[in-house]
């Protein structure tokens, strides 16, 4: 009997060291724990209206750099450790028409009501606490569809083609901007160009880096082998002054950084370098009669006086990104005494 006994305290006790047990695994698994995501990117989906390009202020990324999730612990646990293998990513995407962009305007996105809408995020099935920036900014620019003209470029620059069919093809460009259409050719696409003509998509770009391809195809042709322009750089430029009668006699130009002005970069062939070099002026700046209004220093893009017979046949451009700026003053020259 009393072994009996012994038996049945014994069993008790071991269904109270379970029980104890499954209350204490079960607390842990219930309490919360705080995890910090860094760095999450959100990428600007393609829209469903082609009239809008939506972006962050002209990229199509932008990062979140903290986003603070609350939940169990096993569930934090397991979050924690698929993003530190690799196996999960919070990657987002913003899609205009589900945050209400529908039109040309800037927006400011709130970040966590953003992150907590996200389907990625809800599958979770933990809370979003907050992030940082708590805000970004959006812009929505309205496109048009219209014809822009299609020109090629390699790694040197823009390129001469024979022929382009069509030269120009429809496709939404910003609605407050000259844009063209571009080919980027390589050395190998030259080549076969100047045998046949290749089929190649132009683009356009809406910002540094971000491209829309057209969904036209053109045909290029490439001219057969002949002197290609050569990069130069001429570092004694002459500069000249334009300027009217009204100006003549009466003031003197003074400017202010001569020597920006004494080096141009160019494209050329060996004629048409030359030519250019024996102009009287390879500079020039023109002075209007309203400057003489001004007050203090003034800025005014310089013109190269390349020779036109030359540029009529693309043998000479301009190889640097803008002309130089030139400052300058107006300075009145006082009349002799009678």
């Amino acid at each position: 009997m009393s072994a009996m006994l012994k038996k049945i305290k014994y069993g008790k006790i071991a269904i109270v060291i379970f029980l104890t047990a499954l209350i204490w695994v079960w607390a842990d698994l219930t309490l919360d724990e705080r995890f910090t995501v860094i760095n999450t990117t959100v990428t600007v989906a393609r829209g469903a209206d082609p009239n809008l390009w939506v972006s962050f202020d002209g990229r199509t990324e932008a990062v979140i750099k903290q986003i603070e999730l609350k939940g169990p612990t096993a569930k934090i646990s397991d979050i924690r450790r698929k993003i530190n293998d690799g196996t999960l990513q919070l990657d987002l995407f913003l899609t205009p028409e589900k945050e209400g962009i529908s039109s040309a305007g800037r927006y400011t996105l709130n970040v966590a009501d953003f992150v907590r809408r996200n389907t990625k995020i809800k599958a979770l099935a933990i809370a979003v606490e907050e992030c940082k920036p708590t805000t970004l900014d959006v812009r929505a620019d309205k496109l048009i569809k219209k014809d822009v003209t299609v020109e090629c470029f390699d790694d040197n620059g823009k390129v001469k083609a024979e022929s382009i069919k069509p030269a120009t093809v429809n496709m939404y460009v910003p609605a407050d901007r000259v844009v063209t259409a571009k080919v980027q050719l390589t050395r190998r696409d030259v080549e076969e160009a100047r045998v046949s003509a290749i089929e190649k998509k132009p683009y356009i770009e809406l910002a540094q880096g971000i491209r829309r391809e057209s969904a036209t195809a053109v045909m290029i042709k490439m001219p057969p082998v002949g002197e290609e322009l050569k990069a130069y750089t001429i570092t004694t430029a002459n500069l000249g002054y334009c300027l009217s009668e009204n100006l003549q006699g009466k003031y003197k130009v003074q400017v202010l950084n001569l020597s920006d002005m004494a080096t141009v970069l160019i494209k050329a062939t060996t004629a048409a370098k030359q030519a250019y070099e024996a102009q009287p002026f390879q500079v020039l700046l023109y002075i209007l009669d309203d400057d003489r209004r001004a007050e203090g220093e003034l800025k005014r893009e310089v013109v190269y006086n390349f020779p036109q017979s030359f540029v009529a046949r693309e043998e000479i451009v301009l190889n640097q990104d803008e002309p130089a700026l030139a400052r300058f003053q107006l300075i009145s020259i006082t009349a002799p005494a009678p």
